[in-house]
């Protein structure tokens, strides 16, 4: 796990990058949805980019919960990098695009585990990052899978619409 330094940083502008990378991650994987043609792969990715959504209004909740005087208003620059994934050209291979998105899930998994610790005086606030900190993970591991998948089409220069169906 990579040390993020969060400590540094102030908690009001911690949670607004996180709302902003959750908004990225839920557009694009709503972005990729559109094109695959897999029904089951669409199917996964219509559901990881609720996901996301859900968290956005989980941290938007605990953003206003914690600075009800503040407005919350997303940065276009965050004070945290976390990865992004571009997907400026549709004639990127899919499996790029989702290697990105690896990188992204593991890098918000350890930002969500080390956002957990700045929040020692609030059990509940800390679990839920905690949470979301293995459902990033999952994400990461259901990411990997459709990846693997995906090369083996491209390498094969065939997209299978019905491939995942199963006995």
């Amino acid at each position: 796990m990579k040390d993020m330094e969060l400590k540094k940083y102030a908690l009001a502008d911690l949670l607004l990058a996180a709302v902003k990378s959750e908004i990225e991650s839920q557009v694009i994987y709503a972005r990729v949805a559109l094109r695959v043609k897999n029904a089951f792969l669409k199917e996964r990715l219509e559901f990881l980019s609720l996901e996301e959504k859900k968290h956005q209004r989980a941290l938007e909740d605990i953003f206003r919960q914690r600075f009800p005087k503040l407005a919350l208003v997303v940065p276009e620059k965050p004070v945290v990098p976390l990865p992004e994934i571009l997907f400026r050209d549709e004639r990127v291979p899919l499996s790029e695009v989702f290697a990105q998105a690896m990188n992204a899930e593991q890098a918000a998994h350890d930002f969500y585990l080390q956002l957990a610790d700045l929040f020692g005086d609030d059990a509940e606030k800390k679990n839920l990052l905690l949470y979301f900190s293995m459902m990033e993970m999952g994400h990461f591991k259901l990411l990997e899978l459709e990846k693997s998948n995906l090369e083996r089409l491209e390498e094969y220069g065939d997209e299978q619409e019905m491939i995942h169906v199963g006995p």
